[in-house]
């Protein structure tokens, strides 16, 4: 719905994802530049600032990595650029360096980084909580309750940015990123923020007697944020209970509110400035409060920021929340937990038989690839090279992507250790290293083609140099699958639909010295006969597997293979492969025929790379060829 984030409507309501919100306030606000690397909640973001950057007249970049991404932006600021980097959690924890000396040096022209952070962990290994991180920079951060607040605080953020000359951060939660509301349409600018030259004095510079000027930035903000339009309180005006709100937290909290109608008993501060808090405003309401509940994604920050203000003034208050035991430690809240809550904060029982009403859980299925992934057929290949090859059994080490299900079922529990993004090569390298101590296992370690120009390339270089015994395997499916198919340097396209010259991960790998080969993981034979001749070898070894993702395969296709079973030459139970095709090859279209005791494909869900049918035994799944 690209059309809602340029149309020159003011006034005009439309329904927005929070993510389309964001884009829609980068282009009211005018920026001339963007970047970001793909990580969901927040992936849409570049990708619709990519398509239409040049309409609105700004360049739109997908880069190598996050701190390629911030570092650009803080680089365009010199020519007073609005520069917006968009990361996730993990992303802004990769960018801690450049973010910290950022705040240090601040900011000509505006600078808005963008976090989305993920409670529950619905997409990442993780649900850090990126205010501590912004706390630990000195850096000022806002965040939106609603799709409204997510357009309206882009414009605002650059407003501060560039009057008190600091880098801004504006925190997304997955729920805001991908959730849906109504929008009011600002006006859009003639064109772009104005650029200006580099003057010879212009200055941009981490040094440390910007240390004192940068805390004294941060008291400024926080006058500011005492009088900030986003901070709202509805409810009783000397409220004795009060709850205390940040992001999708207010929205629950209200409708906690409003279903137990205590809107006018209770008061409900919506608290937009999480960092620095400002704190006359909180202590206008804190003053009279006895009870106060913090309800807040996903570490208890404002609750422990609360507490520190109250002590300091010797109010005697009583906090409940994510540190008290009071709401969840761990996870994303949701409606029901938030009014059970409020219901104890308002000392009203729960109602007879409430934990009871519940829906019945859901029985837990782990993560599975796609129909067709290459990855299924590299792990399987992988752990039978192992046990065919060493008497010691491997130690394989993964990486982020969507190859980190190789530890489960999925891969068949192929891995032992899985760190952060880029890291699966250091923890080979130094475990390569051991063999001069005695270690007699095979090292293995792997990473897509989108995470090897992110951050595995110094690793690579570093085992390179110092002669690591291990294996690099790459698993190139010609895209950022994980997140959405986003370009990266090997596929050769920009986020604005351009074209360039495609990076070669062989020849990156051979002019660091290292030895390369290439396979097919769909090539069950020939690629089982090169991992059995690589395992062995001393010394660095890459393997790059060469297979393109089947859910982008089956989109280009003009006609898939089409894979069957012979039910007459399927053995069925008697089979001694156990059901191999469907209980441990795990391929979504490899299915069983309860009636008949047969296997099954099931033909909706089979893309056709056939390679079931190298591996039955009994040569009873066969392939008819199809058209690329």
């Amino acid at each position: 719905m690209e059309w809602t984030t340029t149309i020159d409507a003011p006034g005009k309501v439309c329904l927005m994802q929070g993510n389309e919100a964001i884009v829609r306030g980068a282009v009211e606000a005018g920026i001339n530049f963007a970047a970001s690397y793909p990580g969901s909640p927040s992936s849409q973001v570049l990708d619709m600032l990519g398509r239409i950057a040049n309409e609105r007249g700004f360049y739109a970049q997908w880069a190598a990595n996050e701190v390629c991404a911030l570092e650009a932006c803080i680089g365009t600021s010199l020519a007073h650029a609005r520069s917006l980097c968009i990361v996730k959690q993990n992303g802004l924890l990769i960018c801690a360096d450049a973010l910290h000396c950022g705040a240090q040096h601040g900011a000509i022209g505006g600078i808005v980084v963008v976090t989305s952070d993920d409670p529950s962990a619905h997409s990442s290994t993780n649900e850090f909580d990126s205010r501590f991180m912004v706390e630990s920079a000195d850096l000022p951060m806002l965040e939106p309750t609603n799709m409204q607040e997510a357009k309206d605080l882009v414009p605002y953020a650059f407003e501060l940015s560039e009057k008190l000359r600091q880098i801004v951060v504006i925190r997304l939660t997955t729920r805001v990123c991908h959730g849906r509301g109504n929008v009011v349409l600002g006006k859009l600018p003639e064109k772009p923020n104005p650029l200006r030259q580099v003057n010879e004095w212009d200055r941009l510079v981490c040094v440390s007697y910007r240390h004192t000027p940068m805390l004294q930035t941060l008291e400024n903000f926080r006058e500011e944020f005492e009088h900030c339009p986003y901070n709202h309180y509805e409810g009783p005006e000397h409220p004795e209970k009060l709850v205390v709100a940040g992001g999708t937290g207010c929205l629950y909290a209200k409708e906690a509110l409003q279903r137990l109608g205590l809107e006018e008993k209770i008061g409900l501060l919506r608290l937009a400035t999480v960092w620095p808090m400002p704190e006359a405003l909180l202590l206008n309401y804190l003053k009279e409060a006895k009870s106060v509940l913090v309800v807040e994604e996903v570490d208890p920050f404002l609750e422990k920021g609360l507490q520190a203000l109250a002590g300091k003034h010797q109010l005697q208050i009583h906090f409940a929340g994510r540190g008290d035991g009071g709401l969840p430690r761990i996870g994303e809240l949701n409606p029901d937990v938030v009014m059970d809550a409020v219901r104890k904060l308002a000392e009203i029982p729960a109602p007879a038989g409430a934990a009871a009403d519940g829906p019945e859980p859901l029985l837990e299925r782990e993560l599975n690839f796609c129909a067709g992934c290459p990855h299924r057929a590299t792990f399987y290949l992988l752990k039978r090279a192992l046990k065919r090859c060493s008497k010691e059994p491997g130690v394989v080490i993964g990486d982020i992507g969507c190859y980190i299900m190789s530890g489960q079922e999925a891969g068949h529990y192929i891995y032992q250790a899985c760190n952060c993004m880029g890291s699966g090569i250091n923890l080979a390298e130094g475990l390569g290293q051991l063999s001069n101590f005695g270690m007699r296992q095979p090292v293995v370690t792997m990473c897509g083609d989108s995470t090897f120009f992110h951050t595995a390339l110094p690793g690579l270089l570093n085992a390179s140099y110092y002669h690591s015994n291990m294996l690099m395997m790459v698993l190139d499916n010609s895209a950022t699958a994980m997140t959405g198919f986003q370009p990266h340097p090997g596929t050769g396209l920009t986020a604005m639909g351009e074209q360039s010259e495609p990076m070669s991960i062989r020849a990156i790998c051979e002019s660091m010295g290292c030895r390369v080969t290439e396979a097919d993981p769909f090539d069950v034979e020939g690629t089982q006969k090169i991992l059995e001749e690589l395992l062995p070898q001393p010394g660095l070894k890459v393997l790059i597997m060469r297979q393109p993702c089947a859910t982008l395969m089956s989109k280009k296709q003009r006609k898939k293979r089409r894979v069957w079973v012979d039910q007459d030459k399927c053995i069925g139970n008697g089979c001694g492969c156990d059901r191999f095709c469907s209980r441990v090859w795990g391929c979504p279209g490899n299915s069983w025929d309860y009636e008949k005791n047969k296997a099954v494909i099931d033909p909706v869900s089979c893309v056709g790379c056939g390679v079931c049918a190298e591996l039955c035994p009994a040569g009873a799944i066969k392939v008819e060829d199809g058209e690329d």
